[in-house]
């Protein structure tokens, strides 16, 4: 993981987009160790690095994970969670088979909800007071 919150640059934009994502087991259940969580850590990085995004944070307990995640305006980041949540599922079946018996009961590692925040950059009312003095065109 990497420290950089330096503004980033594409092709047709200029970015500096951070998201606080919350996953959660299905039926919160306690499954992860601390080897299950170094493992999801390692499989959330390449996820989005495939996806030109990066995994700032990680950190999580035995029934839930948080990660902060830095990624481009290309694809929207209900699709970045759903591949996040699906990689990470069929990974951790075939890393983790004891995980299977006590997790997979519908086949689903995951919770299908998600907490997702923004965070980083001006507070609120910083960006509002701004956006208020901007001064207008006769």
């Amino acid at each position: 993981m990497k420290q950089n919150t330096a503004i980033r640059t594409g092709r047709y934009c200029v970015f500096e987009l951070h998201a606080h994502l919350v996953f959660v087991t299905k039926c919160r259940g306690r499954l992860f160790s601390s080897v299950h969580l170094e493992t999801l850590e390692t499989l959330f990085c390449k996820v989005c690095h495939d996806f030109e995004a990066e995994l700032q944070e990680f950190n999580g307990g035995a029934d839930h994970v948080h990660l902060r995640v830095t990624y481009p305006p290309k694809v929207a980041l209900s699709k970045r969670v759903n591949s996040l949540k699906g990689a990470s599922s069929r990974r951790m079946k075939q890393l983790h088979p004891e995980l299977v018996a006590p997790a997979y009961r519908s086949n689903a590692l995951w919770s299908p909800s998600y907490f997702a925040g923004s965070v980083g950059g001006a507070p609120l009312a910083v960006v509002k007071q701004y956006i208020e003095q901007q001064t207008k065109p006769l």
